[in-house]
């Protein structure tokens, strides 16, 4: 359930991030400030990654570096800055749940924390009670033992005995 709506979504950022694109394109031919901020930023991303490229490959890396036109410049610009919206909108979305999922398990070991509490309180309770039905078994053996076992349930039949064992007399 949860891959589908990723892709779904992943597709709905991208699609969205594409008039942002072509956005940027606008104003980079209307805005000349922006528009040599962005073949800058162009120009020095592809010196990294064909520099990287030379270094992962065993090239030489001190040979120069030829520079992309500008409207190449231009595109590569808008193309890594669409590329890292949609990155942080992801990054963002992963955050988001990352929180969400942390804030879910803290509840429940707050309902675990709590349950495992009553169940402490619980156990005193019972500890109690046995201790108190433990008194009172002692008192009744220490009843049991002063008076015998009759004299303690007050059984009419004990008693009664007692009384003909007398009469003959």
């Amino acid at each position: 359930m949860v891959l589908p709506l990723l892709k779904l979504g992943t597709l709905a950022v991208k699609t969205l991030s594409k008039p942002l694109a072509s956005k940027l394109k606008q104003q980079a031919a209307y805005h000349p400030k922006f528009r040599q901020f962005i073949v800058n930023f162009a120009q020095a991303n592809h010196r990294l990654t064909t520099t990287m490229q030379r270094r992962l490959y065993s090239h030489a890396t001190d040979v120069e570096i030829r520079p992309l036109n500008e409207e190449k410049a231009v595109q590569a610009a808008v193309d890594l800055i669409g590329e890292l919206f949609v990155f942080t909108v992801a990054g963002a979305v992963v955050i988001f749940e990352v929180q969400r999922s942390a804030k879910s398990e803290a509840r429940k070991e707050e309902t675990r924390r709590r349950e495992l509490e009553e169940m402490r309180q619980r156990d005193e309770k019972l500890e109690k009670e046995v201790e108190t039905l433990r008194r009172k078994l002692e008192e009744i053996e220490q009843l049991a033992k002063g008076r015998g076992l009759g004299g303690i349930f007050n059984l009419k039949h004990a008693t009664a005995e007692a009384g003909k064992v007398e009469k003959p007399s």
